[in-house]
């Protein structure tokens, strides 16, 4: 059973930006919005591996996403959990599924030859909302 309010689940499923917060290698919180997807199990975003929020992860999988309803903006839900798993995302299916998502693209225009892509899946351990 997941901890995410199932009458909050809906703010997971649009086009909200998750603000994702690590600790960074010295103890500090270190936050940026994300593109994010809920399968019903794990809150899932991308990332590229030279970014510090990737490294951040891999030293320490404790995480939080707070996400605000758009068309609510005091409507909102925070998830505190931990990184279940971190997979490769070698085609871009993902990233590109995002991108269809938030802009409408088929493809993500943003990528760079040699960016390394991953798919990081958060199981949510603990919520609070508004």
């Amino acid at each position: 059973m997941s901890v995410i309010p199932q009458e909050l689940e809906d703010i997971l499923t649009k086009r909200s930006f998750g603000h994702v917060a690590t600790i960074g290698p010295q103890g500090e919180p270190q936050s940026n919005p994300v593109w994010i997807d809920w399968d019903g199990e794990h809150l899932k975003f991308s990332q590229t591996t030279t970014r510090q929020k990737y490294r951040n992860l891999q030293r320490e999988p404790r995480i939080s996403v707070s996400v605000h309803d758009p068309e609510q903006p005091y409507r909102y839900l925070e998830v505190r959990g931990r990184v279940a798993r971190i997979e490769d995302d070698p085609d871009n299916a993902f990233i590109n599924r995002m991108a269809k998502k938030y802009m409408d693209a088929d493809e993500y225009p943003y990528h760079q030859p040699g960016d390394h892509r991953v798919i990081v899946h958060v199981q949510p351990e603990h919520t609070t909302r508004m």
